[in-house]
C-alpha cells in the first residue's frame, strides 16, 4: 500500500487525474457505471465523486481496462517490441502475455534476453513466458536446446509470469526428465503453466490438467472449449493470421464459462493486424455472434489477469493499474484513446507518445548457413512405390490433412500439378551448414508458377520452402542465404519480393511502417504466383514444419506424421 494514495482514496489530498463523465464497464458485476476515475502515482485510487488536480471531461465515453492479449509470439509481427507496441495499441492492448519460443528456438538463452531488454520501459506491458519446448520435439533440431537450468535464471525476473506452452505432448505423458524438470521449476515457484493441446484425448488433457498445465489456445471446435473448461483449463480463443479459430469456438462461451475463456492472437502479422485489429477484433467478433457485451470485454481484461495472477490488472476499480481504454462505440469496439498510468499514448486512435528503446542484437545475427545446394537436390524420385503421402492444407487452419494419393508417373522425378494444386515443400537445415533436407508434396496452397521462401518456419525455423520448380527453389534458397534470412518470393527465374529479416532470420529493426509496405509488396507479388487468395499463404506455409500440430508435417529430416509421432515415407506401397 503506498501512503500518497491512500490519502488520495481518502480524499485528505486530490487526485492526481480525474476523468469525469465516463461510463465504466463494471467487469465484476456486467454493468455499466457512470462515476469519476481517480488516478494517482499511475493508480486507480477511487470510483465515485473525485475531484483531480488534472480534470478530463471524457463526454459520456465508454471506459474498459486494457485489453490483454492472453498468448503471442511478438517475433511474428517481424518487428521489435517497441514497434510492435505501436500497431497494437491503437486497438487497445496495454498488456501482452509473450512467448519468445521462436527467438530462443534460433538463439537459446540469448534470444530470451534480447526479448526481455527490448521490451523494458515500454508502455505496452510485455510479461514473457519461459519457452518449455525448444525444440520443439525432440525428432528434431534447430538452433539451441534449452533446459530446466537454462530457464532459472529468468525466474524472479520482474516481467516474467511462467512456464511458455508445453508442446511436446509425448514428452509429458512419457514424464520425461528434462519436461518434468521444467515444469517442477514453475511449480517450485508457484508460477502458471501455458498448454498446448492439438488434437489431444481427453485422458491427454487430463494429465495436462493434473501435471498443473492451466491453459491451452489449440481449441479448433466448440467441443474442445467445453472439455478443456470442464477440465478447470482456461480456454484462449486464438483468432491470428494463419490460424482463425474464434468465430468456430464462440458458440461454446456459456455465461456459465465465460469466466475460463478469453482471446489471444499467437501469431499475427502488422498488416493483419492494422487491417482487422487484435484483441478489438475478438471482442468485435464475439458480440456480433451474441455474446454479451460486458462479458466479451471480460474474457479481454479480467479473465487474462486472473488467469495469469495480475491481479492489479483486468479492471477498473482501486488499486488497479491505470491502464485506460475509451470508447465511443461499445459493440463495434471504436477506440478513440488509450491512456496508461499518466498519459495519453493514443488519441484520436493515433499513437500520441514517442515510444523508444535500447536494442541490443549483435549477440544475435542471423543465424543463416546454408549448405550450397543445386536445383537437382531438390528432385523428388518416386522409386517404384505407388502411393504419395501428401500434406493437404486447411484453409485459415493450422491443422493438416493427411491424403494418399495414387502416382501415374512410377520411377521418375515427381511432377507438381498445378490442377491438382499440388507443388513441392522442402524444409532445409540452415544452422549447421550441412546437407539436410527434407522433401514432400503439399496440396492447396495455390501456387500457379514460382516458389515462397522463409526462415520463419516454427517452431525451429529452419528454412522452409514451397514451390512448383527446381530452379525456382533454388533461387529462392540462395536469395534467403543472401540477404541473412526473412522471406523471398520468386517467379520464372527472378526474386520478385523479398523482406529481409536479420535479428535470426525472424525480426528486423525497421519501423512498423516501413514492414507493412514491404508486406505489402510481397502480397502484391504473391498475387502473381498465386491469384487466387483465400487465406494467409506465408503464415500457413511457416506452421507446415512444426511437429506437433496434426497431421503431416515437414521436417529437416523428412515428412513427420504428428499423430504417430515419428517419420513417415513420402512414397509407399
Amino acid at each position: 500500500m503506498n501512503l500518497k494514495e491512500m490519502r488520495a482514496a481518502t480524499k485528505k489530498e486530490v487526485a492526481e487525474i480525474v476523468f469525469k463523465n465516463g461510463k465504466i464497464l463494471n467487469v465484476f458485476t456486467k454493468e455499466i457505471i457512470t462515476a469519476d476515475v481517480a488516478i494517482t502515482n499511475g493508480v486507480i485510487v477511487g470510483i465515485g465523486d473525485y475531484s483531480g488536480q488534472t480534470e478530463i471531461n471524457v463526454q459520456g465515453k465508454f471506459i474498459s481496462s486494457g485489453f490483454i492479449d492472453s498468448h503471442v509470439h511478438i517475433e511474428s509481427s517481424m518487428v521489435v517490441p517497441k514497434e510492435y507496441a505501436k500497431v497494437v495499441l491503437p486497438h487497445g492492448v496495454t498488456t501482452v502475455i509473450t512467448d519468445p519460443h521462436e527467438i530462443a528456438n534460433v538463439a537459446g538463452v540469448k534470444g530470451i534476453q534480447f526479448m526481455l531488454d527490448a521490451s523494458e520501459n515500454l508502455p505496452l506491458d510485455v510479461r514473457v513466458m519461459l519457452p518449455s519446448c525448444v525444440p520443439a520435439t525432440s525428432f528434431e533440431k534447430g538452433g539451441a536446446e534449452l533446459y530446466a537450468e537454462d530457464l532459472e535464471q529468468f525466474i524472479g525476473h520482474p516481467r516474467v509470469l511462467g512456464l511458455a506452452e508445453v508442446m511436446d505432448y509425448p514428452a509429458v505423458m512419457n514424464m520425461s526428465t528434462q519436461m518434468m524438470d521444467k515444469i517442477q521449476l514453475a511449480h517450485r515457484n508457484q508460477l502458471p503453466i501455458d498448454g498446448h493441446c492439438a488434437g489431444l484425448s481427453i485422458n491427454e488433457i487430463n494429465a495436462y490438467a493434473y501435471a498443473g498445465i492451466q491453459t491451452d489456445h489449440e481449441s479448433t471446435t466448440p467441443e474442445d472449449v467445453i472439455m478443456r473448461t470442464q477440465l478447470g483449463m482456461y480456454a484462449a480463443l486464438r483468432e491470428g493470421s494463419a490460424a482463425r479459430n474464434l468465430k468456430d469456438l464462440l458458440p461454446a462461451v456459456t455465461e456459465k464459462n465465460a469466466h475460463r475463456c478469453m482471446y489471444c492472437t499467437d501469431d499475427k502479422h502488422l498488416d493483419d493486424i492494422v487491417k482487422e485489429g487484435s484483441i478489438d477484433f475478438c471482442i468485435r467478433t464475439a458480440i456480433q455472434h451474441g455474446i454479451d457485451p460486458l462479458t466479451a470485454y471480460s474474457m479481454a481484461t479480467l479473465h487474462p489477469a486472473q488467469c495469469y495472477n495480475l491481479k492489479r490488472k483486468g479492471a477498473i476499480a482501486p488499486g488497479f493499474e491505470a491502464h485506460l481504454v475509451f470508447l465511443s462505440n461499445l459493440e463495434e469496439v471504436t477506440i478513440s484513446d488509450v491512456f496508461i498510468q499518466d498519459r495519453y499514448y493514443v488519441k484520436d486512435g493515433v499513437i500520441s507518445e514517442n515510444i523508444e528503446a535500447t536494442i541490443e542484437t549483435d549477440d544475435i545475427g542471423s543465424k543463416v548457413n546454408l549448405f550450397d545446394y543445386s536445383s537437382k537436390d531438390f528432385e523428388l524420385l518416386v522409386g517404384k512405390e505407388s502411393k504419395a503421402n501428401i500434406i493437404e492444407i486447411n484453409p485459415n487452419s493450422i491443422v493438416t490433412n493427411h491424403l494418399v494419393k495414387e502416382i501415374e508417373n512410377i520411377e521418375s522425378p515427381y511432377i507438381p500439378s498445378i490442377k491438382d494444386e499440388e507443388c513441392k515443400i522442402a524444409v532445409i537445415d540452415r544452422y549447421q551448414g550441412m546437407k539436410e533436407m527434407g522433401i514432400g508434396i503439399l496440396r492447396g496452397l495455390g501456387l500457379v508458377s514460382g516458389a515462397i521462401a522463409t526462415t520463419i518456419a516454427h517452431d525451429s525455423h529452419q528454412l522452409i520452402v514451397a514451390g512448383l520448380n527446381d530452379e525456382d527453389m533454388l533461387l529462392a534458397t540462395k536469395s534467403i542465404n543472401e540477404i541473412g534470412g526473412g522471406i523471398v518470393i520468386v517467379n520464372e527465374g527472378k526474386v520478385i519480393a523479398s523482406l529481409g529479416l536479420s535479428i535470426g532470420g525472424l525480426m528486423c529493426e525497421d519501423s512498423a511502417e516501413e514492414v507493412i509496405k514491404k508486406l505489402s509488396q510481397i502480397d502484391e507479388a504473391l498475387l502473381t504466383i498465386r491469384p487466387v487468395n483465400t487465406f494467409n499463404a506465408l503464415l500457413t506455409l511457416s506452421f507446415l514444419a512444426l511437429p506437433v500440430i496434426p497431421s503431416l508435417k515437414m521436417t529437416t529430416k523428412g515428412l513427420f506424421n504428428v499423430l504417430n509421432m515419428n517419420l513417415h515415407p513420402v512414397f509407399e506401397k
